[in-house]
């Protein structure tokens, strides 16, 4: 996915940062597109396949976290970075659990949401990923394909990750056993730094034990007091089955 063909849709009830960001993504070689309300939203999603949506939390017919949510079942998936004024802390966490790929807070400087959207294009965009991987996680009762971003139970069950949860598993499955700071974990998986506020690896971190039943058995991860998260159990490769 080249940069000059990527279409941003931006929707926001605001006309002066729709105009704004209409400016300053399409000055970056960005296709953009505007809606003021979740039912411009939704025909522009029909008419024009975004490949990724700027998405205000407060629009003036609902919710943005509903139109986030509905994406959630769409094959493929439209990346979501959710907008928030600073105060709606409770909004973030819930657009996390439901799937955005990252969120932003009210005012923002523009070229901060420029950084964003590539990294999570990065992510998301198959003309940049990395060749498939041909091998599969082992660790405690569970199996994790790569490829297919599946988690497996032993007993044949699948566990459903959000693509930011499954993004975060696989870190601490590449590096078992090491020490990860909250900062490095949000720089390898979103690719941005953590502000003092930011409790988006906690919430994801939490969920992802909830996920994987740590309730119910050993616990996979160990939180370091000042200092980050741990995996705890063996991780071991073995081949995929074409």
């Amino acid at each position: 996915m080249t940069q000059q063909a990527t279409h941003i849709l931006i929707v926001d009830d605001d006309p002066e940062i729709r105009s704004l960001l209409a400016r300053y993504l399409g000055g970056q070689g960005y296709r953009v597109s505007v809606a003021a309300d979740r039912r411009e939203c939704e025909s522009r999603i029909a008419s024009t396949d975004p490949d990724l949506i700027v998405l205000d939390v407060m629009l003036p017919d609902g919710s943005g976290l509903d139109i986030c949510r509905s994406l959630q079942d769409r094959r493929p998936r439209i990346p979501v970075i959710l907008l928030t004024a600073l105060k709606e802390d409770v909004d973030r966490i819930v657009g996390l659990e439901i799937g955005a790929d990252d969120y932003l807070g009210k005012p923002f400087n523009p070229r901060e949401l420029t950084a964003r959207i590539k990294a999570v294009l990065r992510r998301a965009g198959p003309g940049e990923a990395p060749p498939p991987e041909q091998h599969v996680y082992a660790f405690d009762r569970f199996s994790a394909d790569p490829q297919l971003r599946r988690i497996m139970r032993d007993d044949g069950q699948e566990v459903i990750l959000t693509g930011a949860e499954f993004d975060l598993l696989k870190v601490f499955l590449d590096r078992p056993g090491r020490l990860l700071s909250r900062e490095q974990l949000l720089d390898l998986t979103q690719g941005r730094d953590r502000n003092p506020f930011d409790r988006s690896i906690d919430v994801l971190m939490s969920r992802l034990r909830r996920k994987l039943g740590e309730q119910d058995g050993a616990a996979i991860f160990k939180t370091v007091r000042n200092g980050g998260y741990q995996m705890t159990v063996a991780v071991r490769t073995v081949p995929s089955v074409p």
